[in-house]
Formats: structure tokens, sequence, C-alpha cells
């Protein structure tokens, strides 16, 4: 791929930087081997009460999807919200996941960038036709996710977090 094209130009429905969904990113999720050491180095640097991690749904709930396959994978979460932009923290568990791939592949540290989206479906099929895979999909109480395989690009995965209205 040359550029970033797929950024500009794209007829119909828009995905890019002059896309105000695109603008702005919304959490920074962080793939951690020990949720509640990270989770008290975070509240002493920043000055904030350490917040309360919790499991992320099983698979009837969280419809959690891994390479084209459905997988039991979960994990521990915890939030930060620092100024606009969330932090998360993600533990994961030892089923396959994209956490888990990144905490064995990479170790720990920065593992996406996510983005509130409204019709993520239609972003998500024109991210798909410029050659990014869907990574990880599911759900969550109140919406939905995919994590788009950016990282040959952008170094990082980009997530479309779109939300129930």
């Amino acid at each position: 791929m040359q550029g970033y094209e797929f950024l500009t130009g794209i007829e119909g429905e828009n995905l890019n930087m002059k896309n105000e969904s695109l603008k702005t990113i919304v959490q920074i999720g962080i793939v951690v081997k020990d949720i509640e050491a990270t989770i008290a180095a975070y509240a002493d640097f920043f000055g904030v009460e350490k917040p309360q991690w919790f499991w992320t749904g099983p698979q009837e709930e969280s419809k959690t999807i891994f390479q084209g396959e459905k997988t039991e994978a979960r994990a521990k979460l915890a939030f930060f919200d620092i100024g606009s932009t969330q932090i998360e923290l993600i533990e994961p568990d030892h089923h396959q996941s994209s956490w888990r791939r990144h905490l064995d592949d990479q170790g720990e540290g920065p593992h996406h960038i996510a983005f509130i989206v409204e019709g993520a479906e239609g972003k998500k099929t024109i991210l798909e036709e410029k050659g990014f895979t869907v990574q990880q999909q599911g759900e969550f109480v109140g919406g939905r996710y995919s994590l788009l395989d950016t990282v040959k690009e952008l170094k990082v995965l980009v997530e479309l977090l779109e939300y129930d209205k």
C-alpha cells in the first residue's frame, strides 16, 4: 500500500481524517501481565483513585471472535479517564485472543487506539477493502468493538467502538 490514500478520496461513506469520528482518539489500550500492579502504578502516577478491574463477559455474552473463530477468551479490564482520553488496561486470560497474542509476542505495552464511530460495519468494510483485516471483534454491555490489524502501517491496532443508541 502506497502512502495513506485510504484516508482520502473514498466515494460514498467516507472514512478519513476529515471524518469527525476519526479525529479524536478516545482510548489507548495497554496489555499488561498484572492488572492490579499496573492499576496501582497508574493511580499513583496520575494521583487518582484506583479503579476496580472487572472481567469481560463470557463467550455467550461477548460473542468474541478472534481471527474468524469463536474464542472463550476473556480479560480483566480497568479504565482510567484522563482528560478526553481513556486508558484501558487489559490483562488477558490464557485463551487465544488479540490481547493474548500481543502479550505473548510483544510483551506488555500499547495494544490499540480507539475511535467511537457510528455505522461501524460500513467503516469496517471500507477498511477491510483497503487490506486491514479484523483481528478480533465482540460485544460488551451497551455496544460492540472491532480490532483491525493496522500494525504494519500504524504500528498499533485500531479499534472501532460503536455504542447502542
